[in-house]
């Protein structure tokens, strides 16, 4: 436990909003959104650390947190998902603990509207589809099921960003001076600019993952039929979560040669054959 929470930081918007809480006097709502943040972040982190999972940052956010894996897409599925979803799962013992201290006095009708308001608040916009709260990472985790890793992820962050544009839009015209939501959208955008940008490389990290990484528990053999006139980056666009490939090449109509995938990550990242063609590389 000690270890999780030296993971922790707070992110500076976090920061602006508690500057802003103090000058308007709403301490108790920031006390009130500091715990709430605290409890879901802690939620993805116990349950992330059970499985262990390498937590690299956990970072506090005024309407959430990020969490920061060094898996890179190559855990079970449906340890991800458990991950994912004990974050919002926290709110609902949060609701329920204060609707008993409500009931057994220990809290005014005040302070329990004001903490109900504020859990669902922060649980309905972290199961939005967007990129990276937990929403998004639930539609990432569901095209993975469909769709090869480096789809997936694309797929995933053209939906987020097309929720995000009716964000804005919602926010022109219903809160057009509701400072704290811009700047939640001004985060958002932020993170899908990075995120976009750098997409080629999240599937190298899912590729360096899957042949360095530690052995992972394999429940789906799925092979992949190719050509010889096929480059070896092309195949790797195939490669899918929560399966290991059989690579298949075909030769001609009688002639086939299978391969493991660990011999592709072989020849790309160790003897950097990042360009051939898989006749080039094992013709």
């Amino acid at each position: 436990m000690t270890e999780i929470f030296s993971k922790i930081s707070i992110h500076p918007l976090f920061w602006l909003v508690v500057g802003i809480g103090v000058l308007t006097g709403r301490f108790l709502e920031i006390i009130m959104l500091f715990t709430i943040v605290f409890v879901h972040e802690m939620g993805h982190a116990i349950t992330a650390n059970h499985f262990r999972w390498r937590i690299k940052k956990i970072e506090l956010l005024p309407f959430g947190g990020v969490a920061e894996m060094d898996e890179h897409g190559n855990r079970p599925l449906k340890e991800e998902l458990l991950v994912i979803i004990s974050g919002p799962l926290q709110h609902l013992w949060m609701m329920a603990l204060a609707y008993i201290l409500f009931f057994i006095g220990w809290i005014d009708q005040n302070t329990y509207d004001l903490f109900l308001k504020h859990n669902l608040m922060i649980l309905i916009f972290n199961l939005l589809p967007i990129w990276p709260l937990d929403g998004g990472k639930l539609v990432f985790l569901g095209m993975s099921l469909k769709f090869p890793f480096s789809l997936a992820h694309r797929y995933s962050l053209m939906i987020s960003i097309g929720i995000v544009c009716l964000l804005i839009l919602t926010t022109l015209v219903i809160y057009p001076f509701h400072l704290n939501l811009w700047i939640v959208v001004a985060f958002v955008i932020f993170a899908h600019y990075i995120e976009w940008k750098q997409r080629k490389f999240a599937h190298i990290r899912f590729l360096l993952e899957r042949y360095y990484g530690r052995s992972r528990e394999i429940k789906d053999l799925r092979p992949i039929v190719v050509n010889e006139t096929d480059h070896l980056v092309d195949v790797f666009a195939q490669f899918c979560r929560g399966c290991k490939h059989q690579i298949i090449i075909k030769r001609n109509d009688r002639e086939q040669l299978t391969f493991d995938e660990n011999e592709l990550l072989h020849a790309y990242f160790t003897e950097k054959r990042t360009n051939g063609t898989m006749r080039e590389i094992f013709g």
